[in-house]
């Protein structure tokens, strides 16, 4: 598979989600397989017992209990002592983690620009809904230009595009987090846009940053081609803990899928420089569509056991599909 010739980097939140797209994800919202407790009080109805302004039931009053929500008009009628219980709202988080090793790179249309586009979608409707969100990227390199984050942890605009990058590292991970509210998306997308694939990367070290830094509960959406080196079980394991409800999109360009190539080549790794002499005949494409399907159903398997909802999708797929369509069916938006 080759490296995506001439590459138009998206630079601000118009590259990744045109109007048209952002109307279709106004209406929209998360959902979670589970209830999650959050930090501040959201927008979202937990089947728990709070203090909202939206009654729900009564109980008998207990010793301990807050005198302040004793119903008085039962207790005049009935002398018994009874408390009120509210529908309490919840905090769902969101955390988007993008892979950027240099393998992105490769293939067209580009996986990473479809997993900057696919990012940036999941989070601006989980912005738009007063949703906690957070984002981070794995490896890659860092423009030069948008390096300093402002004092809200968003990042620096630049008016011209910047030429080089500093490295980030192949188990290093950048952040953005606590974003909250439609006025964030342009700090969002600024983030997402300030970091381009670059190298391998170690996601076990990686994901281990994720797994001690991220705060709160709620959901993670990975994206990633998840053809890792130093494999992907000890990684998702620590993603999974904690009480996150992990969804896992592995990204393929058509080109590893079916790849367009015959003849005797010569293979270079583009992450580590490993190479390798082969001849492409029509058994050897064969037997390669064989390994790759056997590799997609042991990373499924591995995530059914653990409860992550896996789902591959191509490069090419439109990104309000795999919105409307795939993740809508399995129950990631509403």
């Amino acid at each position: 598979m080759l490296r995506t010739p001439s590459i138009k980097r998206p630079l601000k939140i118009e590259d990744l989600l045109d109007s048209q797209l952002i109307s279709r994800l106004d209406p929209l919202d998360l959902a979670s397989r589970k209830v999650f407790a959050g930090k501040l009080k959201g927008e979202r109805r937990s089947k728990k017992r709070g203090q909202s302004v939206e009654f729900a039931d009564h109980r008998p009053y207990v010793i301990g209990d807050d005198l302040r929500h004793i119903d008085w008009n039962i207790f005049g009628r009935l002398d018994r002592l009874f408390l009120k219980l509210f529908l309490e709202e919840e905090d769902l988080a969101l955390h988007v983690v993008v892979d950027a090793s240099e393998s992105g790179d490769c293939g067209e249309p580009s996986k990473y620009l479809f997993m900057q586009r696919a990012a940036m979608a999941l989070g601006y409707i989980g912005l738009v809904n007063l949703n906690r969100v957070a984002c981070s990227v794995m490896g890659g390199g860092r423009r030069e230009a948008s390096r300093d984050q402002d004092s809200r942890g968003g990042i620096e605009a630049s008016s011209e595009e910047p030429e080089g990058l500093s490295a980030i590292g192949a188990g290093e991970v950048s952040a953005i987090r606590d974003l909250r509210g439609r006025r964030r998306t342009h700090d969002l997308a600024r983030f997402i846009c300030s970091v381009e694939p670059s190298g391998a990367l170690l996601f076990r070290n990686a994901a281990e940053r994720i797994a001690l830094t991220r705060r709160g509960k709620g959901v993670m959406v990975v994206f990633s081609d998840f053809m890792f080196k130093d494999g992907y079980e000890a990684g998702l394991r620590m993603l999974v803990g904690r009480g996150f409800d992990v969804f896992a999109i592995q990204v393929l360009s058509p080109q590893e899928i079916d790849p367009p190539i015959t003849g005797d080549l010569r293979l270079r790794d583009v992450e580590d420089g490993d190479q390798t002499e082969v001849t492409i005949s029509a058994p050897l494409l064969k037997k390669y569509k064989q390994n790759l399907a056997a590799y997609n159903d042991q990373l499924r398997d591995f995530c059914a056991r653990r409860e992550i909802t896996f789902l591959s999708v191509r490069s090419d797929t439109p990104v309000d599909t795999l919105i409307l369509d795939y993740l809508r069916r399995r129950g990631l938006v509403r």
